[in-house]
């Protein structure tokens, strides 16, 4: 399958490794990863803001990036990012674009896909060939959670990693208090929403705690580095490319 890779902002800024990683791991099932040079935001954290006629030449652009009928299915490691493109960008399309970015965003959403989405749904693949021989605790992000509804499919990967130590997090489906510009505009309120979900971390004993998601990831691992947890973060796409032969290594930075 030709797979179009969205790196997304934070991935293109902060987080490249968690791009690189998805790359590596859709090559290594087989299929063509191709990258539109001229991609850029998608919009979210406009709409997310309110401005909601701003992003309508991101949503053209996308569209135009990834409406190529050769890319079959549009693949990104953010559950918050896919959100967007399939609820954000109708909408937008809707009140403030033409008939033809309409029609290209119907067509971009119909084949866009969180990574754990495709893997699980698409490819119907959940051993992937990895090995972390680490003890691992899930967070379900938000939009992958209540928006994109992926459900257990990140797990079902994460269980069957070889050597892994998986421990259920509890209260697992609290928002970590990131949310955007929320942590910013709301910083008390975000703060003391990440104690708990730091709470919660650390009563596993994980070394890492990873999620589908690089900006709740950023927001995690900012407290735990903060009260030197011992605890890192790692996306999900990382911990998937990691094989016996190409390990993770553990002594990098303790970055997404």
């Amino acid at each position: 399958m030709r797979v179009g890779l969205f790196a997304t902002c934070l991935g293109d800024t902060l987080f490249p490794e968690a791009v690189k990683s998805t790359a590596v791991l859709l090559a290594r099932l087989g299929h063509e990863v191709v990258f539109p040079p001229g991609q850029t935001c998608c919009g979210q954290m406009h709409v997310n803001t309110g401005y909601q006629r701003e992003p309508v030449p991101l949503v053209r652009n996308f569209a135009e990036q990834f409406g190529d009928a050769s890319i079959e299915a549009v693949v990104m490691p953010s559950g918050s990012c896919a959100g967007s493109v399939r609820h954000q960008h109708e909408i937008v399309a809707e009140r403030y674009g033409d008939a033809a970015l309409r029609a290209g965003v119907a067509t971009v959403k119909a084949k866009t896909y969180e990574l754990s989405e495709f893997l699980v749904d698409v490819l119907d693949v959940t051993a992937v060939g990895a090995y972390f021989p680490h003890r691992v605790t899930y967070h379900p992000t938000c939009h992958s959670l209540r928006m994109l509804r992926v459900g257990e499919k990140p797990l079902r990967l994460l269980r069957a990693v070889d050597s892994i130590d998986l421990v259920e997090l509890p209260e697992a489906d609290s928002c970590c208090g990131f949310g955007g510009t929320f942590a910013v505009k709301n910083a008390e309120t975000s703060s003391a929403m990440l104690q708990d979900k730091m709470r919660t971390i650390g009563s596993t004993g994980a070394d890492v705690c990873t999620a589908g998601d690089s900006s709740c990831l950023m927001h995690i691992g900012g407290g735990l580095h903060r009260i030197k947890s011992g605890t890192r973060t790692l996306h999900l796409a990382q911990i998937l490319a990691s094989t016996r032969t190409a390990p993770y290594a553990m002594t990098e930075a303790a970055a997404v």
